[in-house]
């Protein structure tokens, strides 16, 4: 070792002992996280995405029928208007229960998933693009002309999640999971 060099006074010995530190405490931070937090990060993401599903399901129990109006893609073409606007308003009041509740947390989060894919196809795509810079103008909240599937495709991550990871610890699937084994 250099005589110069002093162990105490040293920038570069220093800097690896607190980025040492900030490994470690990052470390113990995630497995806390791991053993006592995990669960929640399914349950805000149910939580979230309930709400929203819910909304839309009670306003169209409170509202008028638009699904006449609307060209639907094969095979959901096949149903009357009236028979869709009630599968849609049903399911978007009866999946944001069983998130809630983390029951079939997979089986709905599928359902809602294909609603949502039918809905950006039929209503929040925009009508005519030619490039993908007029595409992305459809990346939005609301319609300026170019659709609007920007809420739509953040709900399809989330539900997408849920699908992959299931409803997490604290829910109706875990706790009969546990039951049955």
């Amino acid at each position: 070792m250099n005589e110069s060099h002093s162990l105490t006074n040293c920038e570069t010995c220093s800097a690896r002992t607190a980025l040492r530190g900030l490994f470690e405490l990052s470390k113990k931070t995630s497995r806390w996280f791991d053993a006592n937090a995990a669960g929640f990060a399914p349950l805000l993401l149910r939580l979230l995405i309930a709400y929203e599903f819910l909304e839309a399901g009670l306003e169209k129990v409170s509202g008028e029928n638009w699904f006449a109006d609307l060209t639907f893609p094969f095979p959901f073409n096949l149903l009357p208007p009236d028979l869709s606007w009630e599968l849609s308003m049903g399911l978007e009041i009866v999946a944001p229960i069983a998130l809630i509740l983390g029951f079939a947390t997979r089986f709905f989060s599928f359902a809602l998933i294909i609603l949502t894919i039918v809905a950006i196809a039929v209503v929040h795509w925009p009508t005519e693009w030619r490039t993908v810079a007029q595409l992305w103008q459809g990346y939005a909240i609301t319609d300026q002309g170019y659709g609007n599937y920007k809420l739509p495709l953040m709900y399809l991550f989330m539900l997408t999640s849920l699908l992959f990871s299931g409803s997490g610890r604290l829910s109706l699937d875990a706790w009969l999971a546990l039951k049955t084994h």
